[in-house]
């Protein structure tokens, strides 16, 4: 497998700051290996990795698995995050969701040059929604959406603006179960984009009727989907307007 090793000077930078600070929470040798194992059964074997050079608090790479005949598009799951056990609320705290890794779907025919934000835009997002758990003191699960007030649109390129979670699947599209003995479960969860109307719809109607509506979406990111909910919110904020007859 390929992994890259040129540095520019500010790479070589943080990876010196790295060897300096090493991060807190991580794998142990045996578990990456579990891990990376687990991996390759359920969605193939990584070509190539996203290395994280200087890592304050996990070390968060991202594994990259190219398209494949039975699944015609790049999987980009992280290795890292679930080395956190993140602060379930007390009444979740049985039910082992207190760990995860993230996942993300590209099409084939993705630019995979992340020196350019058109590109780079899901690699930024698997980091920020992978750390949130850590600078929030908090946790992520099933059908958390996450967005930024200050973020109209991922990229140029793009009208998405926010994201939900939701269960990731292996390859053959089945439910995923890892266990570390050391660790207990290990929850996988695909990062879905959002355009801001389909978040809005969320927050107004819940997690299970936005999915409703996006019943027909396909799993890979499209940066030119349909909005499925954009003349839905128009007609919402007709009913929610107070009419003087």
């Amino acid at each position: 497998m390929k992994e890259d090793t040129k540095l520019n000077e500010g790479q070589m930078k943080n990876y010196i700051k790295g060897l300096a600070e090493p991060p807190i929470y991580t794998y142990t040798e045996d578990e990456a290996n579990q891990y990376e194992k687990f991996v390759k059964n359920n969605y193939g074997e990584y070509t190539f990795v996203y290395h994280e050079l200087y890592s304050p608090d996990i070390h968060l790479d991202i594994l990259v698995v190219p398209p494949s005949k039975e699944n015609n598009y790049y999987k980009l799951i992280t290795r890292g995050m679930g080395a956190y056990k993140m602060n379930v609320p007390l009444q979740l705290k049985n039910y082992e969701m207190d760990r995860a890794e993230l996942v993300i779907y590209l099409p084939s025919d993705w630019n995979m040059n992340f020196s350019k934000e058109e590109n780079s835009w899901v690699i930024k997002l698997l980091k920020q929604i992978a750390r949130l758990p850590i600078d929030e003191k908090s946790w992520i699960g099933f059908g958390h959406t996450l967005s930024h007030n200050d973020v109209e649109s991922y990229a140029s390129n793009t009208k998405l603006s926010a994201s939900i979670l939701i269960d990731a699947l292996d390859k053959n599209g089945k439910p995923l179960d890892f266990k570390l003995k050391s660790k207990g479960r290990i929850n996988f969860y695909q990062v879905f984009p959002l355009y801001k109307e389909e978040l809005e719809y969320k927050m107004k109607y819940g997690t299970e009727q936005l999915f409703e509506k996006l019943g027909n979406a396909n799993i890979v990111i499209d940066i030119n989907r349909k909005n499925y909910c954009e003349d839905l919110n128009k007609n919402i904020e007709l009913d929610d307007m107070d009419i003087d007859k």
